[in-house]
Protein backbone atom coordinates (compact mmCIF):
# COMPACT_ATOMS: atom_id res chain seq x y z
CA UNK A 1 0.00 0.00 0.00
CA UNK A 2 3.01 2.70 0.51
CA UNK A 3 4.25 2.04 -2.75
CA UNK A 4 1.31 1.69 -4.49
CA UNK A 5 1.69 5.37 -5.82
CA UNK A 6 4.83 4.87 -7.49
CA UNK A 7 3.93 2.53 -10.14
CA UNK A 8 0.46 3.86 -10.07
CA UNK A 9 0.30 7.40 -10.17
CA UNK A 10 2.93 7.41 -13.63
CA UNK A 11 0.10 6.01 -15.65
CA UNK A 12 -2.94 8.08 -14.12
CA UNK A 13 -0.85 10.77 -14.85
CA UNK A 14 -0.53 10.00 -18.55
CA UNK A 15 -4.23 8.21 -19.53
CA UNK A 16 -6.13 8.09 -16.22
CA UNK A 17 -6.32 4.36 -16.36
CA UNK A 18 -9.87 3.47 -14.87
CA UNK A 19 -11.03 7.61 -13.75
CA UNK A 20 -11.36 8.18 -17.32
CA UNK A 21 -9.11 11.81 -17.45
CA UNK A 22 -5.61 11.83 -16.73
CA UNK A 23 -5.07 13.30 -13.46
CA UNK A 24 -2.98 16.76 -12.37
CA UNK A 25 0.40 16.77 -10.59
CA UNK A 26 -1.28 18.68 -7.67
CA UNK A 27 -3.62 15.23 -7.62
CA UNK A 28 -1.10 13.12 -7.39
CA UNK A 29 0.55 14.55 -4.86
CA UNK A 30 -3.04 14.78 -2.62
CA UNK A 31 -3.16 10.90 -3.39
CA UNK A 32 0.44 10.21 -2.37
CA UNK A 33 0.35 12.48 1.18
CA UNK A 34 -3.67 12.20 1.88
CA UNK A 35 -2.66 8.52 3.34
CA UNK A 36 -0.07 10.00 5.94
CA UNK A 37 -2.76 12.54 7.05
CA UNK A 38 -4.62 9.68 7.91
CA UNK A 39 -2.70 7.89 9.74
CA UNK A 40 -3.35 10.19 12.71
CA UNK A 41 -6.17 9.54 13.89
CA UNK A 42 -5.54 6.16 13.02
CA UNK A 43 -2.20 6.28 15.38
CA UNK A 44 -4.08 7.27 18.50
CA UNK A 45 -7.31 5.44 18.21
CA UNK A 46 -4.75 2.44 17.79
CA UNK A 47 -3.17 3.21 21.17
CA UNK A 48 -6.59 3.82 22.63
CA UNK A 49 -7.62 0.26 21.13
CA UNK A 50 -4.43 -1.62 22.21
CA UNK A 51 -5.05 -0.73 25.87
CA UNK A 52 -9.16 -1.79 25.90
CA UNK A 53 -9.20 -4.53 23.46
CA UNK A 54 -5.30 -5.59 23.46
CA UNK A 55 -2.74 -5.96 21.33
CA UNK A 56 -3.81 -8.55 19.46
CA UNK A 57 -7.57 -8.19 18.36
CA UNK A 58 -5.78 -4.38 17.29
CA UNK A 59 -3.91 -5.60 15.31
CA UNK A 60 -6.16 -7.75 13.64
CA UNK A 61 -8.57 -5.12 13.43
CA UNK A 62 -6.65 -3.45 10.94
CA UNK A 63 -7.84 -5.76 7.83
CA UNK A 64 -11.10 -4.06 8.69
CA UNK A 65 -10.15 -0.22 6.93
CA UNK A 66 -7.24 -1.84 4.89
CA UNK A 67 -9.67 -4.12 2.50
CA UNK A 68 -12.17 -0.90 2.82
CA UNK A 69 -9.79 0.90 1.16
CA UNK A 70 -8.76 -1.70 -1.55
CA UNK A 71 -12.54 -1.62 -2.24
CA UNK A 72 -12.42 2.08 -2.99
CA UNK A 73 -9.39 1.31 -5.04
CA UNK A 74 -11.07 -1.04 -7.08
CA UNK A 75 -14.40 0.89 -7.71
CA UNK A 76 -12.30 4.42 -8.08
CA UNK A 77 -14.47 6.32 -11.09
CA UNK A 78 -13.42 9.72 -9.64
CA UNK A 79 -9.93 10.72 -8.33
CA UNK A 80 -11.94 12.16 -4.59
CA UNK A 81 -12.66 8.12 -4.40
CA UNK A 82 -8.73 7.85 -4.23
CA UNK A 83 -8.21 10.32 -2.06
CA UNK A 84 -11.08 8.72 0.29
CA UNK A 85 -8.75 5.26 -0.02
CA UNK A 86 -5.81 6.89 0.91
CA UNK A 87 -6.86 8.74 4.06
CA UNK A 88 -8.12 5.56 4.73
CA UNK A 89 -4.92 3.11 4.28
CA UNK A 90 -3.64 5.94 6.54
CA UNK A 91 -6.08 5.17 9.39
CA UNK A 92 -4.89 1.12 8.86
CA UNK A 93 -1.19 2.18 8.70
CA UNK A 94 -1.49 4.26 12.31
CA UNK A 95 -2.48 0.15 13.69
CA UNK A 96 0.31 -1.84 13.31
CA UNK A 97 3.08 1.59 13.45
CA UNK A 98 1.30 1.99 16.91
CA UNK A 99 0.57 -1.19 17.73
CA UNK A 100 3.47 -3.99 16.80
CA UNK A 101 6.24 -2.10 18.34
CA UNK A 102 4.32 -1.70 21.74
CA UNK A 103 3.68 -5.85 20.66
CA UNK A 104 7.54 -6.38 19.88
CA UNK A 105 8.35 -4.81 23.21
CA UNK A 106 6.47 -6.54 25.61
CA UNK A 107 7.23 -10.69 23.87
CA UNK A 108 10.66 -10.28 23.93
CA UNK A 109 13.60 -11.05 25.62
CA UNK A 110 16.09 -8.47 26.50
CA UNK A 111 19.03 -10.09 24.17
CA UNK A 112 16.74 -10.16 21.14
CA UNK A 113 14.71 -6.91 21.86
CA UNK A 114 16.50 -4.61 19.33
CA UNK A 115 16.57 -7.66 16.25
CA UNK A 116 12.37 -8.24 16.87
CA UNK A 117 11.55 -4.58 16.89
CA UNK A 118 14.04 -3.68 13.91
CA UNK A 119 11.94 -6.82 11.98
CA UNK A 120 8.99 -4.36 11.45
CA UNK A 121 11.32 -1.93 8.56
CA UNK A 122 12.37 -5.26 7.22
CA UNK A 123 8.97 -6.60 6.39
CA UNK A 124 8.19 -3.00 5.00
CA UNK A 125 10.83 -3.50 2.97
CA UNK A 126 9.32 -6.75 1.39
CA UNK A 127 5.73 -4.68 0.41
CA UNK A 128 7.30 -2.33 -1.13
CA UNK A 129 9.47 -4.57 -3.46
CA UNK A 130 6.34 -6.37 -4.06
CA UNK A 131 4.41 -3.22 -5.31
CA UNK A 132 7.99 -2.28 -7.16
CA UNK A 133 8.17 -5.60 -8.86
CA UNK A 134 4.42 -6.71 -9.44
CA UNK A 135 2.88 -2.79 -10.53
CA UNK A 136 4.68 -2.14 -13.69
CA UNK A 137 4.08 -5.21 -15.33
CA UNK A 138 0.39 -5.73 -14.74
CA UNK A 139 -3.00 -4.05 -14.92
CA UNK A 140 -4.41 -1.46 -12.39
CA UNK A 141 -6.98 -4.06 -11.69
CA UNK A 142 -4.39 -6.95 -10.92
CA UNK A 143 -2.45 -5.02 -9.51
CA UNK A 144 -4.80 -4.24 -6.00
CA UNK A 145 -6.07 -7.53 -6.03
CA UNK A 146 -2.23 -9.19 -5.33
CA UNK A 147 -2.35 -5.70 -2.89
CA UNK A 148 -5.80 -6.58 -1.16
CA UNK A 149 -4.76 -10.32 -0.84
CA UNK A 150 -1.95 -9.23 1.86
CA UNK A 151 -4.32 -8.14 5.03
CA UNK A 152 -6.51 -11.42 4.70
CA UNK A 153 -2.89 -13.72 4.85
CA UNK A 154 -1.92 -11.72 7.82
CA UNK A 155 -5.39 -12.10 9.98
CA UNK A 156 -5.48 -15.79 9.00
CA UNK A 157 -1.31 -15.75 10.20
CA UNK A 158 -1.49 -13.70 13.27
CA UNK A 159 -5.32 -14.84 14.76
CA UNK A 160 -2.75 -18.06 16.12
CA UNK A 161 -0.17 -15.51 17.79
CA UNK A 162 -0.38 -14.98 21.46
CA UNK A 163 -1.74 -11.74 23.23
CA UNK A 164 1.02 -10.05 25.02
CA UNK A 165 2.15 -10.77 28.47
CA UNK A 166 1.99 -7.57 29.89
CA UNK A 167 -2.00 -6.69 28.48
CA UNK A 168 -2.86 -9.87 30.06
CA UNK A 169 -1.04 -8.99 33.45
CA UNK A 170 -2.43 -5.56 33.60
CA UNK A 171 -5.58 -7.16 33.12
CA UNK A 172 -5.52 -9.31 36.14
CA UNK A 173 -5.29 -12.63 33.81
CA UNK A 174 -1.94 -13.72 35.20
CA UNK A 175 -2.94 -17.52 34.15
CA UNK A 176 -3.26 -16.89 30.77
CA UNK A 177 0.09 -14.39 31.02
CA UNK A 178 1.80 -17.51 32.46
CA UNK A 179 0.58 -19.95 29.65
CA UNK A 180 1.64 -17.26 27.21
CA UNK A 181 5.38 -16.50 28.58
CA UNK A 182 5.76 -20.53 28.59
CA UNK A 183 4.76 -20.65 25.26
CA UNK A 184 7.12 -18.02 23.61
CA UNK A 185 10.17 -18.87 25.94
CA UNK A 186 9.46 -22.25 25.23
CA UNK A 187 9.71 -23.53 28.94
CA UNK A 188 7.56 -24.56 31.35
CA UNK A 189 4.93 -22.42 33.20
CA UNK A 190 6.79 -23.14 36.56
CA UNK A 191 10.47 -21.59 34.20
CA UNK A 192 8.78 -18.54 34.11
CA UNK A 193 7.07 -17.78 37.08
CA UNK A 194 10.00 -15.75 37.72
CA UNK A 195 9.46 -13.28 34.65
CA UNK A 196 6.35 -13.08 35.48
CA UNK A 197 6.60 -11.76 38.94
CA UNK A 198 9.09 -9.12 37.25
CA UNK A 199 6.41 -8.17 34.90
CA UNK A 200 3.79 -7.75 37.65
CA UNK A 201 6.04 -5.56 39.39
CA UNK A 202 6.56 -3.19 36.76
CA UNK A 203 3.25 -3.29 35.89
CA UNK A 204 2.41 -2.77 39.32
CA UNK A 205 4.92 0.22 39.83
CA UNK A 206 2.69 2.07 36.80
CA UNK A 207 -0.22 1.41 37.85
CA UNK A 208 -0.28 2.50 41.12
CA UNK A 209 -1.65 6.24 40.26
CA UNK A 210 -4.73 6.75 37.14
CA UNK A 211 -2.65 7.92 34.29
CA UNK A 212 -3.84 10.18 31.91
CA UNK A 213 -2.30 11.96 29.11
CA UNK A 214 -0.54 14.27 31.08
CA UNK A 215 1.11 12.48 33.12
CA UNK A 216 3.35 12.04 29.55
CA UNK A 217 4.32 15.85 30.22
CA UNK A 218 4.59 15.81 34.27
CA UNK A 219 7.01 12.51 34.64
CA UNK A 220 10.58 13.20 33.73
CA UNK A 221 11.29 9.67 32.33
CA UNK A 222 7.64 9.39 30.18
CA UNK A 223 8.60 13.34 28.82
CA UNK A 224 12.36 13.04 27.79
CA UNK A 225 11.48 8.81 26.29
CA UNK A 226 8.63 10.93 24.34
CA UNK A 227 10.89 14.01 23.22
CA UNK A 228 13.62 11.45 21.67
CA UNK A 229 10.74 9.51 20.24
CA UNK A 230 9.79 12.49 18.62
CA UNK A 231 12.77 13.25 17.42
CA UNK A 232 13.78 10.09 16.13
CA UNK A 233 10.08 9.75 14.04
CA UNK A 234 10.83 13.75 13.27
CA UNK A 235 14.51 12.94 11.26
CA UNK A 236 13.04 9.90 9.62
CA UNK A 237 10.69 11.74 7.80
CA UNK A 238 12.94 14.94 7.11
CA UNK A 239 15.58 13.25 5.69
CA UNK A 240 12.79 12.50 2.55
CA UNK A 241 12.38 8.87 2.28
CA UNK A 242 8.65 8.74 1.80
CA UNK A 243 8.86 10.98 -0.97
CA UNK A 244 11.90 8.70 -2.22
CA UNK A 245 9.64 5.50 -1.85
CA UNK A 246 6.21 7.12 -3.01
CA UNK A 247 7.85 8.72 -5.99
CA UNK A 248 10.74 6.71 -7.08
CA UNK A 249 9.03 5.79 -10.48
CA UNK A 250 8.52 9.42 -11.60
CA UNK A 251 12.44 10.00 -9.66
CA UNK A 252 14.22 8.08 -11.96
CA UNK A 253 12.18 9.60 -14.99
CA UNK A 254 13.00 12.67 -14.23
CA UNK A 255 16.59 11.86 -14.02
CA UNK A 256 16.92 10.47 -17.59
CA UNK A 257 18.82 7.60 -16.53
CA UNK A 258 19.89 4.82 -18.63
CA UNK A 259 18.27 1.78 -16.59
CA UNK A 260 15.06 1.27 -17.72
CA UNK A 261 12.36 3.29 -15.24
CA UNK A 262 10.40 0.21 -14.65
CA UNK A 263 13.30 -1.36 -13.30
CA UNK A 264 15.00 0.79 -11.55
CA UNK A 265 13.07 0.81 -8.64
CA UNK A 266 12.89 -2.39 -8.24
CA UNK A 267 16.72 -2.76 -7.79
CA UNK A 268 16.70 -0.18 -5.17
CA UNK A 269 13.43 -2.63 -3.45
CA UNK A 270 16.13 -5.38 -3.58
CA UNK A 271 18.67 -3.68 -2.34
CA UNK A 272 16.29 -1.88 0.47
CA UNK A 273 15.44 -5.49 1.62
CA UNK A 274 18.91 -6.91 1.91
CA UNK A 275 20.02 -3.67 3.87
CA UNK A 276 17.02 -3.91 6.89
CA UNK A 277 17.82 -7.73 6.65
CA UNK A 278 20.88 -7.09 8.24
CA UNK A 279 19.97 -4.60 11.16
CA UNK A 280 18.43 -7.78 13.15
CA UNK A 281 21.74 -8.60 12.83
CA UNK A 282 23.78 -6.31 14.25
CA UNK A 283 21.75 -4.08 16.47
CA UNK A 284 22.07 -5.35 19.62
CA UNK A 285 25.96 -5.94 19.25
CA UNK A 286 26.79 -2.61 17.50
CA UNK A 287 23.89 -0.77 19.41
CA UNK A 288 20.92 1.74 18.22
CA UNK A 289 23.14 5.08 18.34
CA UNK A 290 25.96 3.72 16.31
CA UNK A 291 23.96 2.39 13.95
CA UNK A 292 21.94 5.31 13.35
CA UNK A 293 25.17 7.31 12.99
CA UNK A 294 26.08 5.34 10.29
CA UNK A 295 22.67 5.48 8.39
CA UNK A 296 22.88 9.51 8.99
CA UNK A 297 26.45 9.91 7.15
CA UNK A 298 25.32 7.51 4.58
CA UNK A 299 21.82 9.41 3.34
CA UNK A 300 24.02 12.51 3.31
CA UNK A 301 26.52 11.66 1.45
CA UNK A 302 24.03 10.19 -1.14
CA UNK A 303 21.43 13.01 -0.87
CA UNK A 304 24.21 15.63 -1.53
CA UNK A 305 25.27 12.97 -4.59
CA UNK A 306 21.90 13.03 -5.87
CA UNK A 307 21.30 17.27 -5.55
CA UNK A 308 24.90 17.44 -7.54
CA UNK A 309 22.99 15.69 -10.15
CA UNK A 310 19.98 17.56 -10.75
CA UNK A 311 21.82 21.01 -9.92
CA UNK A 312 23.91 19.56 -13.20
CA UNK A 313 21.30 18.84 -15.52
CA UNK A 314 18.44 21.55 -14.51
CA UNK A 315 20.78 24.77 -13.72
CA UNK A 316 24.12 24.20 -15.33
CA UNK A 317 22.65 21.85 -18.33
CA UNK A 318 25.43 20.03 -18.68
CA UNK A 319 24.74 17.41 -20.53
CA UNK A 320 27.85 16.10 -21.29
CA UNK A 321 28.57 15.85 -18.14
CA UNK A 322 25.06 14.59 -17.27
CA UNK A 323 25.63 11.68 -19.90
CA UNK A 324 28.57 10.64 -18.52
CA UNK A 325 27.63 10.39 -14.87
CA UNK A 326 23.97 8.79 -15.87
CA UNK A 327 24.87 6.29 -13.51
CA UNK A 328 24.36 8.40 -10.32
CA UNK A 329 20.80 8.78 -9.52
CA UNK A 330 20.71 4.85 -9.01
CA UNK A 331 23.84 4.73 -7.38
CA UNK A 332 23.07 7.48 -4.80
CA UNK A 333 19.79 5.98 -4.32
CA UNK A 334 20.99 2.73 -3.69
CA UNK A 335 23.42 3.84 -0.79
CA UNK A 336 20.08 6.05 0.32
CA UNK A 337 18.05 3.66 0.64
CA UNK A 338 20.32 0.77 1.95
CA UNK A 339 22.23 3.01 5.12
CA UNK A 340 17.87 4.05 5.31
CA UNK A 341 17.18 0.66 6.14
CA UNK A 342 20.06 -0.37 8.36
CA UNK A 343 19.35 2.62 10.85
CA UNK A 344 16.91 5.36 10.58
CA UNK A 345 14.46 3.08 9.19
CA UNK A 346 13.71 0.47 11.99
CA UNK A 347 15.41 2.18 14.75
CA UNK A 348 13.13 4.93 15.87
CA UNK A 349 10.62 1.86 16.21
CA UNK A 350 12.29 -0.62 17.75
CA UNK A 351 13.46 2.61 20.33
CA UNK A 352 9.84 3.77 20.56
CA UNK A 353 9.12 -0.13 22.05
CA UNK A 354 11.84 0.02 24.73
CA UNK A 355 11.56 3.87 26.45
CA UNK A 356 8.25 3.84 27.42
CA UNK A 357 6.65 1.94 30.72
CA UNK A 358 3.53 0.03 30.36
CA UNK A 359 0.68 2.28 31.58
CA UNK A 360 2.18 5.48 28.99
CA UNK A 361 3.40 3.17 26.42
CA UNK A 362 -0.06 3.03 24.06
CA UNK A 363 -0.52 6.79 24.52
CA UNK A 364 2.93 7.86 23.67
CA UNK A 365 3.52 5.34 20.86
CA UNK A 366 -0.02 7.40 19.43
CA UNK A 367 1.54 10.45 19.76
CA UNK A 368 5.05 9.38 18.43
CA UNK A 369 3.41 8.06 15.21
CA UNK A 370 0.99 11.02 14.92
CA UNK A 371 4.15 13.13 14.87
CA UNK A 372 5.75 10.76 12.05
CA UNK A 373 2.77 10.86 9.61
CA UNK A 374 1.86 14.57 10.05
CA UNK A 375 5.74 15.58 8.89
CA UNK A 376 5.41 12.73 6.04
CA UNK A 377 2.26 14.26 4.69
CA UNK A 378 4.14 18.09 5.01
CA UNK A 379 7.01 16.29 3.08
CA UNK A 380 5.32 14.33 0.76
CA UNK A 381 2.64 16.95 -0.37
CA UNK A 382 4.71 20.10 -0.52
CA UNK A 383 7.44 17.97 -1.84
CA UNK A 384 6.13 19.01 -5.79
CA UNK A 385 5.23 22.33 -4.93
CA UNK A 386 9.54 22.89 -3.94
CA UNK A 387 10.70 20.87 -6.77
CA UNK A 388 8.78 23.28 -8.71
CA UNK A 389 9.37 26.43 -7.39
CA UNK A 390 12.94 25.36 -6.46
CA UNK A 391 14.00 22.50 -8.49
CA UNK A 392 14.73 18.49 -7.14
CA UNK A 393 18.36 19.63 -6.10
CA UNK A 394 17.51 21.81 -3.12
CA UNK A 395 14.66 19.55 -2.65
CA UNK A 396 17.37 16.50 -2.05
CA UNK A 397 20.10 19.11 -0.48
CA UNK A 398 17.49 20.24 1.95
CA UNK A 399 17.02 16.82 2.79
CA UNK A 400 20.33 16.15 3.66
CA UNK A 401 20.53 19.17 5.79
CA UNK A 402 18.25 17.26 7.98
CA UNK A 403 20.41 14.18 7.63
CA UNK A 404 22.88 16.29 9.28
CA UNK A 405 21.01 17.75 11.74
CA UNK A 406 20.08 14.12 12.78
CA UNK A 407 23.86 13.03 12.85
CA UNK A 408 24.48 15.91 15.57
CA UNK A 409 21.47 14.82 17.71
CA UNK A 410 22.03 10.95 17.69
CA UNK A 411 25.82 12.13 18.99
CA UNK A 412 25.03 14.69 21.95
CA UNK A 413 21.65 14.14 22.76
CA UNK A 414 20.31 10.80 22.12
CA UNK A 415 20.76 7.95 25.43
CA UNK A 416 22.01 4.24 24.23
CA UNK A 417 19.27 1.56 25.04
CA UNK A 418 21.13 -1.77 24.00
CA UNK A 419 21.17 -4.16 26.14
CA UNK A 420 18.77 -2.38 29.35
CA UNK A 421 16.09 -3.81 30.90
CA UNK A 422 13.20 -1.55 30.74
CA UNK A 423 13.64 -0.18 34.69
CA UNK A 424 17.27 0.73 33.50
CA UNK A 425 16.45 2.52 30.81
CA UNK A 426 13.71 4.64 32.90
CA UNK A 427 16.41 5.39 35.33
CA UNK A 428 18.86 6.75 33.19
CA UNK A 429 15.88 9.06 31.77
CA UNK A 430 15.18 10.24 35.46
CA UNK A 431 18.65 11.21 35.51
CA UNK A 432 19.55 8.22 38.25
CA UNK A 433 23.35 7.01 37.82
CA UNK A 434 24.61 4.13 38.63
CA UNK A 435 26.78 5.33 40.61
CA UNK A 436 23.63 7.41 42.75
CA UNK A 437 21.32 3.88 42.53
CA UNK A 438 24.31 2.27 43.67
CA UNK A 439 24.78 4.79 47.37
CA UNK A 440 20.73 4.47 46.87
CA UNK A 441 20.76 0.47 47.61
CA UNK A 442 23.60 0.46 49.95
CA UNK A 443 21.70 3.15 52.52
CA UNK A 444 18.82 0.98 52.20
CA UNK A 445 20.81 -2.33 53.57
Amino acid sequence: MLAWTSPVLPNLEQDGGPLGSKITSEQSSWIASLMALGTIPGSFIAGYLGERWGRKRTALFAVVPFSIGWALVATASHVAQLYVARLIFGFALGIPFTILPMYCGEIAETSIRGALGSFLQLFITIGLLYSYAIGPFVSYTVFWILCAILPVLFFVCFVMMPESPYFLLSKGRREEAIATLAKLRSKSEGAVQKEADEMQAIIDEAFRDQVSISDLFKVKANLKALIYTCALASFQQLTGINVVLFYMQSIFIAAGTSIPTEQAPIIIGVVQVIASAITPFVVDKAGRRMLLVFSGIGETISLIALGLYFYLKEVQHADDVVAQISWLPIVALIIYISTYSVGWGPLPWAVMGEMFASNVKAKASGITVSVCWFLAFLATKFSKNLETAFGNYVLFWMFGAFCILSILFTVFLLPETKGKSLKQIQNELNGETSASLDMENGLKK
